[in-house]
């Protein structure tokens, strides 16, 4: 007698859910820090509040993961479970990261190209958000997941722009460098969306084989 396939476990994809919300709306709490900065300083409480909220949804679902010893997987293998969810928590300690480094570096005033680049990455956890629904529902991914790489390409084209015109216009060393790192983990929390794309593509796959 074959054994019985696993069943899906709806708890767990509800989880990967709540994870995509509490991306999205660090995002766009970083989103509004970089508008309105330092008048909007105290957000950052609020991101790191996200971060925190992010490490125990991670921290739940692969508690989940662990203790599904009776055949309730969500239909996900183990390491695709482990990779979305890692991924998942890296958008929002990333995003953490360049707000508290706003603070850290003594940033007086934002500069137009972070704005840029966490617009960006609002869009891409907007979409992030969508596949993971979609991921519960069954319903199809794939536009979601070419969002998020067209995003990150832009991402990419914006960081570049931004780094190139800190060397162009001459300004302060110290600055230059602060700014440099700003850019690149805002860059970061934007690659980090396309690894979630990466992860739900190969899941997919896998689902369509199966």
């Amino acid at each position: 007698m074959w054994p019985a396939k696993p069943k899906p476990d709806p708890e767990l994809l509800v989880l990967f859910e709540e994870s995509a919300r509490n991306v999205q709306r660090c995002s766009l709490l970083l989103r509004d820090l970089l508008t309105d900065y330092p008048e909007q300083a105290p957000l950052a409480r609020d991101i790191l509040l996200c971060e925190q909220e992010g490490d125990r949804i991670a921290h739940d679902i692969l508690h989940r993961l662990a203790g599904n010893g009776h055949g309730r997987r969500a239909a996900l293998d183990a390491a695709d479970v482990h990779a979305l969810a890692g991924a998942l928590d890296d958008i929002v300690d990333y995003a953490e990261e360049a707000a508290d480094q706003l603070g850290l570096y003594g940033v007086e005033a934002p500069m137009e190209q972070a704005q840029e680049i966490a617009d960006v990455l609002v869009g891409c956890s907007e979409h992030v958000a969508a596949a993971l629904r979609g991921l519960r529902s069954g319903a199809e991914l794939s536009p979601h997941l070419v969002e998020i790489h067209r995003l990150e390409n832009e991402a990419d084209r914006l960081q570049r722009a931004a780094v190139a015109g800190l060397f162009a216009n001459g300004i302060d060393p110290m600055m230059l460098i602060r700014w440099k790192d700003i850019f690149d983990t805002l860059e970061a929390a934007v690659d980090a969306c396309e690894t979630v794309a990466n992860v739900l593509e190969g899941i997919s796959i896998k689902r369509a084989h199966r």
